[in-house]
């Protein structure tokens, strides 16, 4: 866990790029969740840029990559999903990718390189971002080995920065 990070708003001329970004990557428009101004705070750790809008931890950057965290609910509704078993759960919690037989089902349309959510079959939450390896039609085909690569899980390092009291 990082000890020092800045923490700073940003300018009206810098928040524009950094949403149109998000919403040209991830395929969602961001004025149709945000219909109030929308006050963008950068918090930079050592590991990743996190951006706060209007005071929750929504999006981060990391690799020259916007993506959202996985507490942005208003978000989750409109991307794709993959649904993966119970017993693959504590291994994707622990940053592993999502194999082709922990699958139980896709959710909406996705391209290769798209970034969809991993939620579990149980309960629906949300326990991973990752890039699709396939399109969604070559990964309900795929019988064996990696379809997502995961990017953001449960438990990494920006989930424990965002959820611990007091950082954000």
């Amino acid at each position: 866990m990082p000890k020092k990070y800045q923490r700073h708003f940003l300018k009206a001329k810098e928040v524009k790029p950094i949403l149109s970004e998000a919403s040209e990557k991830l395929k969602v428009d961001f004025n149709q969740i945000f219909k109030n101004k929308v006050e963008l705070e950068l918090v930079e750790t050592d590991f990743a840029e996190i951006f706060l809008i209007n005071g929750k931890p929504l999006l981060f950057r990391i690799e020259g990559k916007i993506l959202p965290t996985l507490v942005f609910n208003e978000i989750s509704a409109s991307m794709s999903k993959v649904v993966v078993d119970m017993g693959a759960v504590p291994y994707v919690c622990n940053g592993a990718s999502v194999m082709a037989p922990g699958i139980v089902r896709f959710e909406g349309e996705f391209e290769k390189g798209d970034f969809v959510l991993v939620v579990d079959e149980k309960h629906g939450k949300a326990i991973a971002l990752g890039e699709a390896a396939y399109d969604v039609d070559a990964a309900r085909k795929a019988g064996k080995g990696v379809v997502i690569q995961t990017v953001h899980f449960v438990g990494d390092k920006i989930w424990n920065f965002i959820k611990k009291p007091n950082s954000t």
